[in-house]
């Protein structure tokens, strides 16, 4: 690719657009995923008491343990909803951005 088609799409307001819009909700997934685990490590730190307290009276599982698996749910949770805005959003605006430089 030349330089001047680098510097063509770098100028236009579509790809400007899409860079801003993405960049966001990538901070934005990024910033709810670091929460939940580092809320989830200082639980640990803090309270981990609390995270060892059966479900039930007599149970052996634990509330950290649903907790745990609903952090990894949540990872994917949020990997599915990048996807699915990638697919709509993001896709939809980079074809704008090539049709409009052909």
């Amino acid at each position: 690719m030349h330089q001047d088609s680098v510097d063509a799409i770098k100028a236009h307001p579509r790809y400007q657009e899409l860079v801003r819009s993405r960049k966001r909700f990538a901070w934005t997934l990024t910033f709810i995923i670091l929460a939940i685990y580092y809320g989830f490590i200082l639980t640990i730190a803090f309270a981990p008491s609390w995270l060892g307290t059966p479900i039930a009276a007599g149970a052996t599982t634990t509330i950290g343990m649903p907790i745990g698996v609903l952090i990894i749910i949540s990872a994917f949770i949020l990997t599915g909803i990048y996807v699915a805005k990638a697919n709509s959003k993001f896709d939809a605006l980079t074809k704008a951005v090539r049709e409009e430089l052909q």
